[in-house]
């Protein structure tokens, strides 16, 4: 597995500096690698085709870096067939519960006193 992981990483390195490189050689206003090979005017022959080439080239290295990584994520990410060693879980030191006082709850009632009738 750890060759498939290093093929990965590698394919991963030269698809972004393929990436980088196609970037940098755009011109955000127009220019770039398309106007230097067929001029400024996007009449000429070539010149709309190297920036349609440029963007679609863009996408799709953005595309494979991503499914690149989601590869080495799924492949990678699975759990070894051996199960780890189980260590022993360690002991845990039992305190007694901190006793607690409740406040005294000796309310008292003031006494009721219900009048007597009179004997007669």
């Amino acid at each position: 597995m750890d060759t498939i992981f290093i093929l990965l990483m590698v394919l991963i390195m030269i698809a972004s500096i393929l990436l980088v490189i196609i970037v940098m050689a755009q011109n955000p206003k127009g220019g770039g690698l398309s106007s230097t090979f067929g001029g400024a005017s996007p009449a000429q022959f070539g010149v709309q085709r190297t920036n349609d080439f440029m963007e679609k080239s863009t996408w799709t290295l953005g595309a494979v870096i991503i499914v690149l990584i989601l590869i080495s994520v799924v492949i990678t990410g699975k759990p070894t067939t051996a199960a780890p060693a189980q260590q022993q879980p360690l002991k845990k030191e039992t305190t007694a519960p901190a006793k607690q006082t409740a406040p005294a709850a000796t309310t008292t009632t003031p006494a009721q006193t219900t009048p007597v009738a009179p004997a007669k």
